[in-house]
């Protein structure tokens, strides 16, 4: 965990050293500013009597990602949508999710001092569809809100350039919602899990939240760091005062985007995605090959991380 917020920090300070857009941080300036991009990025191999081996495969993947931010005298109102879903189909396997991601987020601001912002922060987190640990597709192990987390938070917000903050909250709640129940009664994602008596039989249902207090660091960066190619990075660093283990209050949860969109012309776009996710309410599965079979031999909490790279048409408003 120290490696990975040793080098979110040192990114989000070369973020910072980024050459400035032509604009100002004058928030009195009254007006709505809107954007975005749609992009469908393609990937497709097809292999016959191929000697050296592989298999053929078909993928797509859609993005959107669209801002709302407005400025009126010394406040400011900032809101952005991501959205993401793509699937892969390969030889002999069926078709199956590789990118599923549902995120709102608003943020309220009236200025402090300087580029300083006395602010509210507003996060939600889903997904559209069912999860499966593949090649098992019979159990889900995640649905739509199962998980989703809502954060709010009140702090204060750095803006030094209108593509560069860094948002500070000593005072955050996050509540964690699993509405499967099949899952809530697991304990997935942290929730308390069911009660069985001695014969096997259910006493009580796993709970459907977990409610969190505790503090939150969220630094995002967007911007054209050279013609047709703009960088949004954004982090959430989440730190739990009320978890009754106190050895897990050292554990900071991480969630960190990174996406990068290259426009080739008018209506082709490449595009590089990057997640890293740890947590320490969430418990992995660790995997062995035995006598030839693939057998979980362990649960804990691992860092997550997930990349891709896609080539595919695109469209900037």
């Amino acid at each position: 965990m120290k490696n990975i917020l040793y080098v979110i920090a040192i990114t989000f300070i070369s973020l910072a050293s980024v050459r400035a857009q032509n604009s100002s941080t004058n928030v009195s300036d009254t007006s709505w500013k809107l954007g975005g991009f749609v992009s469908v990025n393609v990937n497709q191999v097809s292999l016959n009597n191929w000697a050296a081996g592989g298999e053929s495969s078909f993928s797509l993947t859609g993005l959107f990602n669209f801002f709302a931010n407005y400025r009126f005298e010394n406040a400011s109102w900032d809101n952005s949508l991501d959205l993401g879903y793509g699937v892969i189909k390969s030889d002999g396997n069926p078709m199956r999710k590789n990118e599923d991601k549902i995120e709102l987020n608003s943020k309220y601001g009236q200025l402090a001092e300087g580029n300083f912002f006395y602010s509210a922060l507003m996060n939600f987190r889903t997904q559209f569809a069912n999860g499966y640990n593949y090649p098992n597709d019979s159990i889900e192990i995640s649905s739509f809100v199962a998980p989703a987390y809502i954060t709010a938070a009140l702090g204060l917000d750095f803006r030094p350039k209108p593509y560069f903050s860094i948002f500070l909250s000593p005072a955050t709640g996050r509540i964690t919602i699993v509405t499967n129940q099949v899952l809530a009664d697991s304990g997935a994602f942290g929730v308390d899990k069911a009660v069985f008596d001695a014969s096997g039989k259910k006493v009580s249902d796993g709970k459907n939240t977990r409610i969190e207090f505790g503090a939150l660091l969220s630094a995002k960066f967007q911007n054209d760091i050279m013609d047709n190619v703009n960088l949004l990075s954004k982090i959430t660093l989440f730190d739990n005062y009320t978890d009754k283990n106190v050895d897990n209050r050292t554990n900071i949860d991480v969630n960190w985007d990174v996406l990068v969109s290259m426009k080739v012309n008018k209506y082709i776009s490449a595009n590089i995605f990057a997640n890293v996710i740890y947590d320490h309410d969430i418990a992995i599965a660790t995997y062995e090959t035995i006598n030839g079979v693939k057998t979980e031999v362990g649960k804990g909490p691992k860092t997550q991380f997930k990349e891709s790279l896609g080539v595919g048409f695109g469209v900037k408003f």
